[in-house]
């Protein structure tokens, strides 16, 4: 059985994240739903990846930022940043600091930012692995197969790229489940429409949208297009998805 957790974090690089202390929610009610209403990763890219060299340089760009990097790495994407220090905690703190900031009205370019220290007291219903996808998989491979087709999103993973992963992949460690996971993703053809349905609450939703919005270049038009379809399928209010996405770039881009 594939350790879902363990992939994902090596996924998104966090080269130090402690497990997350799960804080009360406070209800079964999901607020989301209201915006009026009340409102980790343990393996380096370097144990990924063997900590060598590596094909096409592949292995310097997955240092940085976990194996998400060696599909985004090349066209000067980010990678790394704040998420590589805290994980999928800290990908639940930034869905719940974008929620909190749409809650209270704030203008998303001068809301309050996510800190590490955020990571350290998720709510639960934030986690990735607090609840299943729709599907009844574990959504924290949801997770990562929104990450590989948003990358893809652009066709930009060509023979030879694709060659290369496939490479790389095979010499990370990772166990035969989850090497078969990840190929087979490559391989399969994913849409907008197959990402949100994976969406099982609209925290998942939101949690698709963030991943996918680091995977992608913004200032791409194709690739802004791609988010703006996800976001319309996973019925993502406008200003929430502002909001997301100022979380998204701070996360990309500030050091932990």
């Amino acid at each position: 059985m594939i350790d879902a957790q363990a992939l994902l974090n090596r996924f998104l690089g966090s080269s130090n994240a402690a497990a997350p202390t799960r804080a009360p929610d406070g209800g079964a009610a999901s607020p989301w739903t209201s915006p009026g209403g009340a409102g980790g990763l343990a393996d380096t890219a370097r144990q990924v990846l063997g900590g060598g060299g590596g094909v096409g340089g592949l292995v310097g760009a997955a240092a940085a930022g976990g194996l998400l990097s060696m599909f985004t790495g090349k066209r000067g994407k980010r990678g790394g940043g704040m998420l590589s220090h805290g994980g999928a905690a800290l990908l639940g703190a930034l869905a719940d600091r974008a929620y909190q900031n749409w809650q209270a009205g704030r203008q998303p370019a001068s809301a309050p930012v996510v800190t590490p220290r955020d990571a350290e007291a998720v709510p639960q219903r934030f986690l990735p692995g607090a609840t299943p996808a729709a599907n009844g998989e574990a959504f924290e491979l949801a997770l990562i197969r929104a990450m590989i087709g948003a990358a893809r999103a652009d066709g930009h993973i060509d023979a030879e790229e694709r060659r290369r992963i496939f490479a790389q992949v095979q010499e990370a460690g990772l166990d035969a489940e989850a090497k078969a996971f990840v190929f087979d993703t490559l391989e399969a053809p994913i849409g907008v429409s197959d990402v949100a349905a994976a969406a099982a609450t609209p925290e998942q939703a939101s949690e698709l949208y963030l991943v996918s919005r680091l995977a992608v270049d913004p200032d791409d038009p194709a690739e802004r297009a791609y988010l703006e379809a996800l976001a319309h399928r996973l019925k993502l209010p406008a200003d929430l998805v502002a909001h997301l996405d100022r979380q998204a770039d701070t996360a990309a881009t500030s050091p932990g």
